[in-house]
This record gives C-alpha cells, structure tokens and sequence, in this order.
C-alpha cells in the first residue's frame, strides 16, 4: 500500500546576499495513513522550512517531489491543513468564525460551516466559548480554536508547527494529553514539529530527528508504546529509554552545528 504521504528527495536553498545557503539536503520520507510523525532537531535545522515546501507555501528545489496516495502533485497548497506557531486568530471574528475560516478558503458556505464547527466544538473543550472574541481567552484555549480550524480544514493530512510551544509546562501538558485523544477520534495523517522531546515521544508513532544545518534525517525512531497514553507513561523505563536516545542525538548535532559555527568565526 502506498504512502498517505511521500516526499522525494526534497531540498531546499536559498539565496542569501548573493551566496548559497543550503537548508535541507534531500530528504527521502513516507508518511503512512493514519500516522502521527513527530519531527524533533537543532534549532534552524530546516523543519519549518520543510513544513513550507509540504504545504506547497515554498516550491522543493528542483529535482524534489511530493506524492499523495502515491500520485505526484504539482502543489500541494490547499491540500494539506497546516497549523504554524502562532495561532493567529482575527481578534474581530469569535471563536466560531474563527474556527470556519478554511472553510470558508474551500468554498462552504458560512452557515454549513458554522454547523459542522458546532457539531465538534465540545470535544475541543469550547462548547460554551463560540461566541467569545480571542482577547478573553487565554493561551490554550487560543491554541485549541487554532486546532479546531485546522481539524475542520477538509484534509486528510495536517502539519502542525510547535503548536504548544510558547505555554507553560502545565498548559502544554494537558494539551497534549488532550490531543492525543483527539487524533484518536480524528484519524488523521500528522506530520508534527517540537523542540520537546518528551512530547514527540507521547504523541508519535514514529520519531524522526535531523541533523543541523542543512537539514537531513539523521535517525528515525518508532514508538511502540500502546495507545492511549498517559502522561505516567513519560516515567516508564522504555519512555527513558527513548529519550536518551533522541537526545544524545540531537546533543551531538547541536555541538556539531557549535563546532562548525566557532570554526567559521574563528581568526585565521
């Protein structure tokens, strides 16, 4: 069976002042229907910039491809629900029209969309929210209308970039925990980025860790742990086990990328 998800060595470069800079180097990924990827690395690694081209936002450097259900794409804007950091609501729509802007992008009409957010805005945690405007909400619940329109965006595949990143640890835990129960409803393709590697472990089916710039996968990682999980989970000794693992990679890379950066700078 082919792929939800296929990218094709998939790289990028950009011009910087008239020089080269390259971010990704060809990536080779598949991504199964249903799974939820989980993307962990040294900062400015290359993964927005590999979410950009997935969203068909930044067009791959030639030579690169994407495949969906196994068929090549001349883009895929429109295809794919991306959720990037910031959750950027319209502070003038409520949470429900705010919920329905995709929606509204693919062409349904206002008042079907407004129903198809009703019917699933309880298991969202916003039932009695959807006529509240953003400035009376606070950080999670804010991500979570970010969440609901991403969820209601007609795709079978979603990006979703460090979605949690700027809570606290509290917040971001129930979120998670939240999620997880979600895309067990939802079932989804994920392709999801963090800095928190604990949080890749809870959420993915797989873990996939780059290297520094320019980006590559540099180890892949699958789960294993039975679904559904609990924040306990994170105690357990295979989770442990997990961790040290992606971190002692991403550590290396990180003084890699340090090493190369003094030896840049360094006087000759």
């Amino acid at each position: 069976m082919a792929d939800k998800l296929t990218l094709h060595k998939v790289a990028k470069t950009f011009e910087v002042d008239g020089a080269q800079l390259p971010v990704l180097q060809p990536v080779d990924l598949g991504v199964a229907d249903g799974e939820f990827l989980t993307i962990v690395g040294p900062s400015g690694c290359g993964k927005s910039t590999l979410f950009n081209i997935v969203a068909g936002l930044l067009p791959p450097h030639p030579g690169g491809s994407l495949l969906i259900d196994g068929q090549p794409v001349a883009t895929t804007l429109g295809r794919i629900a991306y959720m990037p950091q910031r959750d950027l609501l319209f502070p003038w729509r409520t949470v429900l029209d705010n919920a329905i802007i995709g929606l509204e992008i693919q062409g349904v009409p206002r008042r079907a969309a407004r129903q198809r957010a009703r019917d699933v805005i309880g298991q969202f945690g916003l039932e009695d929210f959807g006529d509240y405007y953003p400035f009376a909400l606070s950080g999670g619940m804010k991500q979570r209308v970010a969440l609901l329109r991403t969820f209601l965006f007609q795709s079978d595949i979603m990006l979703l970039d460090e979605p949690f990143g700027a809570l606290d640890a509290l917040t971001r835990n129930i979120l998670q925990e939240w999620l997880a129960g979600v895309c067990a409803t939802y079932r989804r393709t994920i392709l999801f980025i963090t800095h928190d590697v604990e949080e890749a472990i809870f959420l993915g089916d797989r873990v996939i860790v780059m290297t520094a710039r320019p980006g590559r996968l540099k180890l892949e990682v699958r789960v294993g742990l039975e679904r559904p999980r609990a924040l306990w989970v994170v105690t357990s000794a295979p989770f442990v086990a997990l961790k040290k693992q992606i971190l002692d990679a991403i550590r290396d890379e990180s003084l890699r990328s340090f090493t190369a950066q003094r030896r840049a700078g360094a006087p000759g």
